[in-house]
């Protein structure tokens, strides 16, 4: 949709065929893949910042950019969410003033860059709901303690579709692989 209440989304329908055999349900408010994975499929998608309903009303913000799809990926991260890993990032954020520096950087332009992706008259409905703080004063996934790690899956999916300390961290301990062809387009 792009009649001026939603911005022109660049995902074709095959794109959406495909997050939906991924997901488990079609996903509304995506506006691109960012990253596809070797085998051809949505790695890493770029969602509008706000719920809009039909008419194109605001319903609600949604403060997640980059969502990871890739089932490989999806399943390493999660191993990884499961052995301890959040509390361990969170120990070197408060240990490694250059890692903490960098990750209040990434949230601090993740803010910028989600506030920018509303179309002007969103940006008027935001600011009317009273919602502006949750687009120009929080991070990653609208994380308000940026000294805190949400949740992985968001912090690599920002690594693979724009820059993020935590995904890069995650990525040179661990090198995490996407889906490889012939694997399934879903993976």
């Amino acid at each position: 949709m792009s009649d001026g209440s939603f911005p022109a989304a660049d995902a074709s329908e095959d794109d959406l065929d495909m997050l939906e055999a991924q997901l488990g349900r079609r996903p509304t408010g995506v506006l691109k893949v960012e990253v596809y994975c070797p085998a051809g499929h949505p790695q890493v998608i770029r969602y509008y910042p706000l719920t809009v309903g039909e008419q194109g009303e605001a319903l609600s913000p949604f403060p997640t950019l980059f969502w990871l799809t890739c089932p490989s990926l999806i399943r390493q991260v999660s191993e990884f969410e499961s052995y301890g890993w959040i509390g361990k990032i969170e120990e070197r954020i408060q240990a490694d003033s250059d890692f903490r520096a960098e990750y209040h950087e990434n949230h601090r332009a993740y803010g910028l860059e989600r506030w920018a992706a509303l179309l002007p008259a969103h940006q008027e409905t935001v600011i009317e709901k009273g919602w502006e703080n949750v687009y120009r004063n929080t991070g990653i996934g609208g994380i308000r303690e940026w000294d805190f790690v949400k949740c992985l899956h968001l912090q690599y999916a920002h690594h693979a579709g724009a820059a993020n300390v935590v995904g890069r961290f995650l990525q040179e301990q661990f090198s995490l692989q996407p889906c490889m062809p012939p694997e399934s387009p879903v993976g």
